[in-house]
């Protein structure tokens, strides 16, 4: 991310995250209450990353926020780490977990310059949902995530699909976004996605699908499996309504189109060197 880039949607994140933990989106007080804040397609992503058990896993949550996936996790067993360049969000994060009473490990730093003390260190790496919109440099992120997991750690990333974030409505069909990287666009709201605010500024990046794959394999993971979502659990907005299931389904034409991805990838672990060739033994042919 450019240092301006990244600047400006810091003071965003951090004006977000002091309005964020007291609404319908990001209940603390459920949550600290018990209630586990994964979905369905998160959980679905976790199983077929790492099993059903996370018990005694090392877990990076990356672009963490307020922490809620990482305390739910913390809760599961896992030994959690949860990363983000948010002042504001961290301190929630920390006071939240003490509210619930769990321990989870929390670090300030840009996701694609990760600190050199969390290298190596990790089981599985988790993303979701609304993570790489805001990454100038795919690559950079790929690379330093990857750096973080240990040889057959696990990237589990769950994120809007490019196509639909390509969209501002279905009603009318308006498209405000590239469905490929071509720099940066800017956007000013007066709220986030879970609460009002005052008027803030983002910056944000589109990524193919073909681009973020790419970026894993380049950055030396193994793609395990790619799976793309026709509908999700929760509203990721567009004004789309609910299904009569409770589910969200985007659809043109009345053809579902795929709203999330769900990516898995591997850092291979270490290839033993190979044995040494057998000595050759004489026999009466080769005297």
């Amino acid at each position: 991310m450019t240092n301006d880039a990244a600047t400006t949607n810091r003071d965003t994140w951090n004006i977000w995250a002091a309005a964020h933990g007291q609404d319908d989106y990001y209940d603390s007080a459920a949550l600290a209450a018990g209630a586990d804040s994964l979905t369905d397609v998160e959980r679905a992503g976790l199983a077929a990353a790492v099993g059903d058990e996370v018990d005694g896993l090392r877990v990076l949550h990356v672009q963490c926020h307020l922490g809620f996936d990482a305390i739910s996790l913390a809760r599961r067993g896992a030994r959690v780490t949860g990363v983000d360049f948010s002042p504001v969000a961290l301190r929630k994060a920390r006071d939240l977990a003490r509210r619930c009473d769990v321990d989870v490990e929390f670090v300030e730093a840009d996701v694609t310059d990760l600190p050199s003390r969390l290298t190596g260190r990790f089981d599985l790496a988790y993303a979701t949902i609304g993570v790489l919109c805001w990454i100038a440099d795919i690559d950079a992120w790929m690379r330093s995530v990857a750096a973080a997991l240990k040889p057959g750690g696990r990237l589990l990333l769950v994120d809007g699909h490019p196509l639909f974030q390509m969209t501002e409505s279905i009603d009318p069909l308006v498209l405000d976004f590239p469905y490929a990287y071509d720099g940066p666009h800017e956007f000013t709201a007066t709220g986030s996605y879970a609460a009002a605010t005052q008027t803030t500024t983002t910056v944000q990046f589109a990524h193919s699908l073909g681009e973020i794959v790419t970026a894993a394999a380049t950055a030396g993971l193994h793609v395990i499996r790619l799976d793309e979502h026709l509908d999700a659990p929760l509203d990721l907005g567009r004004g789309i309504p609910p299904d009569a299931d409770g589910r969200y389904r985007f659809r043109l034409n009345g053809r579902n189109l795929p709203l999330l991805y769900t990516l898995i990838a591997e850092r291979p672990a270490t290839v033993p060197p190979s044995p040494p060739a057998p000595t050759k033994r004489l026999g009466a042919s080769d005297t």
